[in-house]
């Protein structure tokens, strides 16, 4: 085959595991055989739509095998695929819609409403809808469910898959190619589109099967949306590369997780410290079968104590790990039979990537000495080289010798394992889902009663972590934390929306002007103004 990117892969994988099941996902199962020529048929439509290589394809919806068919017929054809986070709130769809380019959407029929209000004024020329047969009752972030909304100038995606040929389009696809565009908001309150290429995704795929000894025998439960990075690139495709099976779970749920572990005998999960505690808290924990789990990652942030033991009682370790949609994502991993005498480490770097610590006071005099606290530096084929139409954000990122510079803050101990100490960003991880104060602060700000605001992260039992803002009001004006909070529904994604507001007499700040988030950490409700 002349494509040499991550579209080839099923027909790659077609003769090898024809038969064998690739997808499950709730009463439907996939054969690669299937999903192979599906995606195929998918290619010849879409290219018959128009797309042609290096176009955008956009995807809206929850997990679901039209994802995947999705991004495997983008591949072939040398389109760029962009999943979109079906949290985020139209105006928020139609930003990354736009800066994306996409020339076509496609998306689950529940988010109709949504799809429709935020491809508004984009470039995209056509909308494909895929009906799910798993009825989804709940109303996405921002209120933009199918109610009242008009899919009739869409087409409809089982028709557009039929009407496509099954032979599969073989386009010349390189690994420096662009293969996923996924977007990241940065301290500006702009997102970024991460550039990710074939071959970062290969590369970081490697790394998956070396570093978690994937098998063809393996079955990976995805109760993580695949619109995330570590979901898609850390469980699905290295488990597809290998041959395995993957089931597709719409929306997680304590119970059904549960459930299906024991039903399909799954050996993989993946998820946050917040999915992990849900399920050994749930009522049906002491009485499922665990015994085919063999792989257990988490990211996001380290697994608290009580849920660690938790399942070790059950002989169930974790391996633990760091990374961003940036390193595509794997940075580092926590061996699971380290997770003891390495608590609180965010592991070594991956097999095929390197990790350095740089040092504090001079960052071009090499890397820090052992425990000591510098930026996390990553270097590796995994890595992107750019930001989509971001020049100067790109140059910003990388270091004259050519290593990313993470914006995080750790050090090395001195046999090499990274400890995660701060986040230089201010990043607020709260149940997985990044959220980034600019963003909600320059939301906030329209309000005219706001003087200047300050959004920091905030310790949750279940969630990790959620969103404050500190509040300083202009002379005379008033406003509510109910007032704030309904300015920014339907504006912000509900879980970047600040669970608490504190409203200040004064805003501590730096000689420079700079706000002093450190001492607004110190303040609750109570005492502030």
């Amino acid at each position: 085959m002349e494509n040499l990117g991550i579209g080839s892969w099923l027909q790659r994988r077609r003769p090898k595991s024809g038969t064998k099941t690739a997808v499950i996902a709730g009463t439907r199962e996939l054969s690669y055989e299937e999903l192979a020529r599906r995606a195929a048929r998918l290619a010849n439509a879409f290219r018959d739509r128009g797309v042609v290589k290096g176009d955008r394809v956009a995807y809206l919806g929850e997990n679901d095998p039209s994802f995947l068919e999705t991004l495997f017929a983008a591949g072939l054809l040398g389109a760029v695929f962009v999943p979109l986070n079906t949290r985020l709130a139209p105006p928020e769809i139609q930003f990354q819609l736009r800066d994306s380019g996409a020339a076509l959407l496609v998306h689950a029929a529940a988010l109709a409403g949504l799809a429709e209000r935020g491809s508004a004024a984009t470039e995209v020329r056509a909308r494909i809808v895929v009906d799910s047969p798993v009825p989804d009752t709940a109303a996405p972030d921002g209120g933009a469910d199918g109610a009242g909304s008009d899919s009739r100038s869409a087409e409809a995606f089982e028709d557009v898959v039929a009407s496509g040929s099954e032979l599969a389009p073989d386009e010349p696809v390189g690994l420096d190619d662009g293969a996923m565009i996924l977007y990241t908001s940065g301290t500006t309150g702009n997102p970024k589109g991460a550039l990710l290429t074939h071959g970062n995704i290969t590369w970081n795929c490697l790394n998956v099967l070396v570093d978690f000894d994937f098998s063809s025998t393996d079955v990976a439960l995805m109760i993580s949306p695949m619109f995330h990075v570590a979901s898609l690139d850390m469980g699905v495709l290295p488990t597809l590369l290998k041959g395995g099976t993957v089931v597709l779970e719409a929306k997680f749920d304590p119970r059904r997780t549960l459930e299906l572990i024991q039903q399909h005998r799954a050996t993989t999960i993946s998820g946050v410290p917040t999915t992990y505690q849900m399920l050994c808290e749930h009522p049906d924990w002491d009485a499922t079968d665990l015994s085919s789990l063999n792989k257990l990652t988490c990211g996001g942030s380290a697994v608290p104590m009580r849920v660690l033991e938790a399942y070790e009682r059950r002989g169930l370790r974790f391996s633990n790990g760091y990374g961003m949609t940036e390193t595509a994502p794997g940075a580092t991993t926590l061996p699971a039979a380290r997770s003891r005498d390495k608590a609180g480490s965010s592991g070594l770097p991956h097999f095929f990537t390197d990790v350095r610590v740089a040092d504090p006071i001079d960052p071009d005099a090499g890397p820090a000495a052992p425990g000591t606290v510098g930026e996390i530096q990553i270097k590796g084929p995994n890595v992107i080289r750019e930001y989509w139409n971001r020049p100067e954000a790109s140059a910003d990122s990388y270091t004259p010798d050519g290593w990313f510079k993470s914006g995080d803050m750790g050090y090395k101990d001195p046999d090499g394992f990274v400890f995660i100490s701060d986040r230089l960003k201010d990043m607020i991880i709260s149940g997985g889902e990044n959220i980034y104060p600019a963003e909600v602060e320059q939301a906030i700000a329209e309000l005219d009663a706001v003087g200047s605001v300050a959004v920091i992260g905030v310790p949750d039992e279940r969630w990790g972590e959620v969103p404050r803002a500190v509040v300083l009001l202009r002379d005379g004006a008033r406003l509510t934390e109910e007032q704030l909070r309904s300015h920014l529904e339907g504006r912000l994604a509900r879980y970047k929306i600040p669970k608490s507001v504190v409203f200040v007499a004064e805003m501590p700040r730096t000689a420079s002007g700079k706000i002093r988030k450190a001492d607004l950490r110190k303040l609750t409700p109570a005492n502030g103004q």
